[in-house]
């Protein structure tokens, strides 16, 4: 079943690349040379805070698929606001914290739905279970209830019934999630590390393609591509590794 599944994924690029920088040439430089490598691009908190909806709308120009992660957390008719909002910018998809609770969740789902009753882009919305940088003794000490695998499970059962449309979580958490959260629901996966790439500070990491074949629908690289001298070439090696 999953090596079906993941033939029929790969008809699409599943490579979203993470462009983590607050430099906004830099960022819009690393958007134009992915552009035909990848099938879409990630920015975050580190970039939507130097640079707001302007500077997104420059650096992805009309012509990629945004996965806009901000991570959202906050009392639901704040984060719902915040999804009104950001759905000006017509991202793919957008993370909110799944340990917001349901009424966040659900709440963030009826503004993306009221959005897209307006006729934008019905966003897909994402629960950040765990994220890649945290093991069990970080959780523990934020007095969460482990171990890593346990809480990104709870999580995103959570989120589900929530009526979000999937999860981030680290490649090791996929088979699992996929399992019990069904055919259906997203599974975007960071923490992906292809041959010869340094960790860094992930601490649950996974080659590109074995994270596909254990169910993933997207996977997020980042520093693999973006500190490389030619970001598109190392984009398409992860493409090549993937068939």
């Amino acid at each position: 079943m999953l090596r079906c599944r993941y033939k029929e994924r790969m008809t699409t690029n599943p490579l979203l690349c993470a462009i983590d920088t607050a430099d906004l040439a830099r960022a819009t430089a690393l958007a134009a040379a992915v552009r035909n490598a990848v099938g879409g691009i990630k920015l975050g908190l580190e970039f939507f805070a130097a640079h707001g909806p302007a500077g997104v709308r420059q650096v992805v120009d009309g012509r990629l698929a945004l996965f806009l992660d901000l991570k959202l957390h906050d009392i639901p008719n704040t984060v719902a606001g915040a999804v009104r909002s950001a759905a000006a910018l017509e991202p793919t998809l957008l993370t909110v914290h799944a340990a917001g609770g349901p009424a966040m969740m659900e709440a963030a789902r009826n503004a993306a739905d009221l959005m897209a009753s307006q006729g934008k882009r019905r966003i897909k919305l994402l629960g950040v279970t765990v994220l890649t940088s945290l093991d069990d003794g970080d959780l523990s000490a934020v007095g969460q209830q482990g171990p890593v695998g346990e809480q990104v499970r709870r999580l995103a059962l959570l989120a589900r019934d929530s009526g979000l449309d999937g999860v981030v979580c680290a490649p090791l958490e996929v088979a699992a999630l996929r399992e019990a959260c069904g055919p259906d629901f997203l599974l975007v996966v960071p923490g992906i590390r292809p041959a010869g790439a340094a960790s860094g500070d992930q601490k649950r990491v996974m080659g590109p393609r074995a994270a596909m074949q254990a169910g993933a629908d997207y996977l997020v690289v980042g520093r693999p591509i973006t500190d490389t001298p030619h970001p598109a070439a190392a984009a398409q090696a992860i493409l090549d590794e993937l068939r």
